[in-house]
């Protein structure tokens, strides 16, 4: 996931709680709002301190910055994500991670369909 692809503020993130909707499954919790005339999707990525210590919650933000990085094609350009880990994330795998962010775009109505690729990004 490119750097410009990403929500860094405060106001960014409060923004996409104001206006969008949300999704959730026992992994993440999906925040989606429509960003009009933007060519491409950004992302932001919350992990709290219930996670685990400061090692373990960036661990867990690189693994999802990686799969939101692998799902990108499907992701529908003009859009603004924030993606909230809940308790547990903290054991998966990128691939587990994956299909949880998958599961739970298919249940905001993101994405209609599961992408194909050999597991490589790019």
């Amino acid at each position: 996931m490119h750097r410009s692809h990403r929500l860094k503020k405060n106001e960014q993130f409060q923004a996409v709680f104001q206006r969008g909707s949300s999704a959730a499954n026992k992994q993440f919790v999906l925040y989606t709002a429509k960003q009009e005339g933007r060519a491409a999707f950004r992302a932001g990525i919350s992990v709290s301190k219930k996670i685990g210590n400061a090692v373990i919650r960036n661990r867990v933000k690189r693994l999802i910055r990686e799969a939101v990085a692998r799902l990108e094609t499907v992701i529908p350009p003009g859009l603004d994500l924030v993606i909230i880990a809940r308790p547990g994330v903290e054991s998966m795998t990128l691939e587990a991670i994956e299909q949880s962010l998958l599961h739970v775009m298919k249940r905001a109505k993101v994405i209609k369909q599961a992408p194909v690729h050999n597991g490589k990004r790019g």
